[in-house]
C-alpha cells in the first residue's frame, strides 16, 4: 500500500501553528529542498499536500521529495519574509529562486573611524559604523567601479602604517593619484575631504562633488596656486566625462533602484539600475538559480528580498516590470530598514516606465549575451552535440542543424525561416527566408510543409545541375489548405546555385510537437529526404518529439543539449519574426492606387504628395488630376473610375 505525502504528515499538519512563520521542507538525506514564508503556517504547509494534479510539474517534483518538515515561529509577516530571505540565501534550496554562486556578494568599504581611510573590497557587511556601497554581482564589476573612483579621487590605495616620515611618496603621487600623507604632503582635513568626495560619488551626488571642485579651483586660482587650480579643473572635468557617459538624466530627483527581468526558460537575468538624484549612477546584471517552472512576478519578488535582505542602502522607490505578490509586506520591511517611507511601484507610463523598459532591455542583452558566451566555447559546444546525437540517437554527430518556424497572423503575412548552426555556432550567412505563397487560411501545418518542400526541392535540383542526381523533379511542388499542387512552371527554371540550400544537414528541427514533426515529414519524405533525422522542440515543456516515438524525449534541465537546441529554436523564431514584421509593414503601407493601371510610384508620390490622401484625391475632379506633373486626361480618368 502507497503512503501519500499527505497521510505521512497528516498529524503534523494538524499540529501546525496559525500563526506567520518560516517553513522548511527537506528530504531523506537531510537537505533543505524549499523554504517558504507565510501568514499562517498551517494553512500554507497543508496546502502542498492536497489533490497533487493541479501541482505545477515543479510543485508535483518538490511534494515527492519531502522527508521532513520544520518550521521558524516569527513575530510578524515582514519577520518571516527577511528569515526566508536569510534562510535562502545560507542554504541554497534546489526548488528556490536563488541568486547564482551567491556565498556573499562583494561591496566597496571605507571606514572613516581609521585616521587614513582607504576604499577597499569586502565581502561583508558589518555593524561596524563604516560605509558599504553594493551588492556588486561579482568580483569583475566591483574591480571595475573601484578603478573608476581610484582615477577620479587620489585616496591611498596602499597598506602601510601612515606616519608621515617617509622621506618621499610611490609613483602614485606623481601620476596624481594619491596626495601623499605618507610623507606629510598633505593634511588630515585635506585627506579627508577626499574620502568625503569620493562617499559622495558612491551615493551619486556629482553635482554636490562640481560645486566643491569649482570653488577650490577657483581659491585656488585667486591664491596664484595655479598647478593646483588645474588639478582640480582637470579633476572636475574627468567627473563630468564620466557622469555623461554612464547617466541618463529623468526628472523625478528621487533615490530609485529600478528592475528589469530577463527569462528564457531555467535561466534568469535581473538588470537593476541605480538612481540618485535623478542620475543613473550605476547597474549590474545578476543571474538566477531555481526559475523553472516560477512566474515572473515570483522570480522578482525572491530577487527583491534576497537583494535588499544584504544591501547596506535602501532607495525611497523601487520600480518592478511586473506587480509582485506581498508587496505591501515588503514596502513595510524596506521602511524599516530606511527608516523611512519606501514605495513598490510598478509604473504604467511615462518616465518610471522608460526606466524600467530600459532595464529590462538590457536585462535580455545580458541574457544574450551569455548565451554568445557559451556559443564561443567549443568544449561546450561539443558535448552539446555529443548529448543530443545520443538523446535522439542519431547516425551521426549533428554537425550541421536546421531549424524552421513559422510566423503569421490568422494566416495573413504568412513567411517562414531558416536557420543554420554548425558545430554549434550561427551560420547567418546560411539562414533563408520564405514568403508563403501557396497555403491560404491559418493552417501552419500546411506552411511549415511549403518551406521543407521549397528548401529540399532547392537542394534536389541542384544536384540535378550538378549531375550529383539523375532523377526526375516531376513531383515538385507546394502543398496547400486543400493538399498537394504542382509548383509555378517558373519556379522549374534553373537557379543561382544557393549554398545553403546545396547541403544536406545532419539534423532537422521544427518548432511545434507531433503535428508538426508528422507534418514536416511528410513532406521530407515527398522529396525523398525523409531518412534525414527530423525532431520538433515543444516551447511549453520544452521537449523533443521525434517519430514514431509516442513518448517526448525530456533533456536534462541542466544539459549543453537542451541549451543549443533553445538557442536554435529562438533564433529561427527571432528570424521568423523579423520578416514577418517587414512584410506586414509594407503590405499596409499599400493603398488603392496600387491597383490601378498607369500609376507607378513616381505618379502615386505625385498625387500625395498634392492632394495630402487619397480620400482627397477621390473628391478631385478629373481636370485637378491631370493637372498634377506627370499626368494625362486619360490617366487622370483611371485613377477616378479605380478609386
Amino acid at each position: 500500500m502507497t503512503v501519500t505525502p499527505r497521510k505521512m504528515f497528516e498529524d503534523r499538519l494538524k499540529a501546525l501553528p496559525a500563526k506567520p512563520g518560516v517553513y522548511i521542507f527537506k528530504n531523506a538525506r537531510g537537505e533543505t529542498v524549499y523554504v517558504g514564508k507565510a501568514a499562517s503556517l498551517r494553512n500554507r504547509v497543508r496546502s502542498y499536500f492536497g489533490a497533487t494534479h493541479a501541482f505545477e510539474p515543479k510543485v508535483r517534483r518538490l511534494v515527492e521529495q519531502i522527508a521532513d518538515i520544520d518550521f521558524i515561529l516569527t513575530g510578524s509577516a515582514q519577520e518571516a519574509l527577511l528569515l526566508e530571505a536569510t534562510l535562502v540565501k545560507r542554504h541554497q534550496p534546489f526548488f528556490n529562486v536563488r541568486l547564482k554562486d551567491d556565498k556573499h556578494y562583494p561591496y566597496l568599504k571605507i571606514d572613516r573611524s581609521e585616521p587614513w581611510p582607504r576604499v577597499e573590497i569586502t565581502r561583508r557587511v558589518l555593524d561596524d559604523g563604516a560605509r558599504y556601497f553594493g551588492p556588486f554581482a561579482s568580483a569583475g564589476s566591483v574591480r571595475r567601479s573601484l578603478d573608476l573612483v581610484k582615477k577620479l579621487f587620489p585616496w591611498r590605495s596602499c597598506t602601510k602604517t601612515i606616519t608621515g616620515d617617509d622621506p618621499r611618496p610611490c609613483l602614485e603621487y606623481y601620476i596624481h593619484r594619491c596626495i601623499g600623507p605618507c610623507a606629510s604632503l598633505c593634511t588630515q582635513e585635506e585627506y579627508g575631504t577626499v574620502i568625503r568626495q569620493t562617499i559622495m560619488f558612491l551615493e551619486g551626488r556629482t553635482e554636490e562633488i562640481a560645486r566643491d571642485l569649482r570653488r577650490g579651483m577657483q581659491e585656488a586660482s585667486a591664491s596664484l596656486e595655479y598647478e593646483r587650480a588645474a588639478r582640480l579643473r582637470d579633476q572636475l572635468r574627468a567627473i563630468e566625462r564620466t557622469t555623461e557617459r554612464q547617466v541618463m538624466e529623468v526628472r523625478d530627483r528621487t533615490d530609485m533602484d529600478v528592475f528589469g527581468l530577463a527569462r528564457e526558460e531555467q535561466e534568469a537575468y535581473v538588470q537593476v539600475f541605480f538612481l540618485r538624484k535623478g542620475l543613473i549612477i550605476g547597474r549590474d546584471t545578476f543571474m538566477l538559480d531555481g526559475t523553472a517552472g516560477e512566474t515572473d512576478a515570483e522570480v522578482l519578488r525572491s530577487f527583491v528580498e534576497q537583494f535588499y535582505e544584504a544591501a547596506p542602502y535602501v532607495p525611497a522607490r523601487v520600480l518592478l516590470p511586473v506587480g509582485i505578490e506581498d508587496a505591501g509586506v515588503i514596502e513595510e520591511w524596506l521602511t524599516a530598514r530606511r527608516s523611512r517611507r519606501v514605495q513598490v511601484l510598478v509604473p504604467a507610463r511615462g518616465e518610471k516606465k522608460t526606466l524600467v523598459q530600459r532595464a529590462v532591455d538590457n536585462a535580455r542583452e545580458s541574457l544574450q549575451q551569455a548565451r554568445a558566451r557559451w556559443l564561443a566555447d567549443s568544449g561546450k559546444k561539443q558535448e552539446a552535440l555529443q548529448q543530443l546525437q545520443d538523446e535522439l540517437n542519431l547516425p551521426a554527430l549533428p554537425r550541421r542543424i536546421e531549424c524552421y518556424d513559422i510566423s503569421n497572423i490568422q494566416g495573413t503575412s504568412a513567411v517562414g525561416s531558416m536557420v543554420v548552426f554548425e558545430n554549434g555556432s550561427a551560420r547567418r550567412s546560411e539562414y533563408r527566408r520564405f514568403r508563403i505563397k501557396g497555403v491560404s487560411g491559418a493552417n501552419d501545418f500546411a506552411m511549415m510543409q511549403e518551406v521543407l518542400k521549397r528548401r529540399f526541392w532547392r537542394f534536389r535540383r541542384q544536384s540535378a545541375d550538378e549531375g550529383a542526381n539523375e532523377g526526375t523533379d516531376a513531383g515538385v511542388g507546394t502543398v496547400g489548405a486543400t493538399g498537394w499542387s504542382p509548383l509555378p512552371r517558373e519556379a522549374e527554371a534553373p537557379a543561382e546555385y544557393d549554398e545553403s540550400f546545396g547541403a544536406m544537414p545532419d539534423l532537422v528541427i521544427v518548432d511545434g510537437g507531433k503535428g508538426q514533426v508528422s507534418a514536416a515529414h511528410d513532406a521530407m519524405r515527398n522529396l525523398g529526404v525523409g531518412h534525414i533525422p527530423l525532431a520538433g522542440l515543444a516551447k511549453r515543456f520544452e521537449e523533443l518529439y521525434v517519430k514514431d516515438v509516442s513518448e517526448p524525449i525530456v533533456l536534462d534541465r541542466t544539459s549543453q543539449a537542451l541549451y543549443l537546441v533553445q538557442r536554435v529554436r529562438d533564433e529561427a523564431h527571432r528570424f521568423a519574426i523579423t520578416y514577418h514584421r517587414d512584410v506586414r509593414k509594407k503590405s499596409g503601407m499599400r493603398s488603392a492606387l496600387d491597383e490601378i493601371p498607369g500609376v507607378g510610384p513616381k505618379r502615386k508620390k505625385a498625387l500625395l504628395r498634392k492632394f495630402g490622401s487619397v480620400k482627397t484625391i477621390r473628391e478631385a475632379t478629373v481636370e485637378e488630376i491631370a493637372a498634377t506633373p506627370g499626368f494625362t486626361l486619360a490617366v487622370a480618368e483611371k485613377v477616378l473610375a479605380g478609386l
